[in-house]
């Protein structure tokens, strides 16, 4: 595997080795022992995934207090804008975010730590969007920025009259609201 920093210290996008023949292909989608030695070591203990379809637009959520969540994010059919915003207190990078684009053909995966905002859009007809967490979900912990909050002019490449979002997508916190996170 490759493992590719990002301009934010923590994330890191994964490119498997994919061995293609007559059949199709093969690849190692995770392997603690390389995670490890690229210094990413989390215990995953839930798996989610959702399906999804053009201009669907899922964030920007997160995890708080002791419910914090790290990622490995990827996409099983189809095409996303992965996108990772960093709200850890006293980061030097509080505010920006990574984008990272996610598919099937690329095979790339996106590892994001605790203390981000994460979101996504559908740029395909439709996408399966499979992701692993390192701690359980728990709605009261649930915290999230409207995915076009004006702090961070995200361009999530959908057409604003094709945008689909749900309420919690629309939440109005900003910036000055973020929790502090337990990391």
């Amino acid at each position: 595997m490759n493992f590719i920093k990002t301009a934010i210290d923590g994330v890191v996008i994964v490119e498997p080795r994919v061995f293609n023949d007559a059949r199709g292909y093969f690849y190692e989608s995770y392997n603690e022992n390389e995670f490890k030695a690229n210094g990413i070591d989390c215990r995953f203990v839930q798996d989610n995934q959702s399906k999804s379809s053009f201009g669907v637009i899922r964030g920007l959520h997160c995890q708080t207090g002791d419910f914090c969540q790290a990622k490995l994010v990827r996409v099983l059919s189809g095409k996303v804008l992965d996108v990772a915003v960093d709200v850890r207190a006293g980061s030097k990078t509080f505010g920006q975010y990574v984008a990272v684009e996610l598919s099937d053909e690329n095979h790339r995966q996106l590892f994001i730590p605790r203390g981000f905002l994460h979101g996504f859009s559908v740029l395909s007809e439709t996408a399966v969007f499979s992701y692993k967490v390192d701690n359980f979900y728990n709605k009261e912990s649930e915290w999230g920025m409207r995915y076009d909050a004006p702090e961070f002019n995200i361009d999530w490449k959908i057409p604003a009259d094709r945008v689909i979002t749900s309420d919690k997508d629309r939440i109005e916190h900003s910036l000055k609201d973020v929790p502090s996170f337990t990391l």
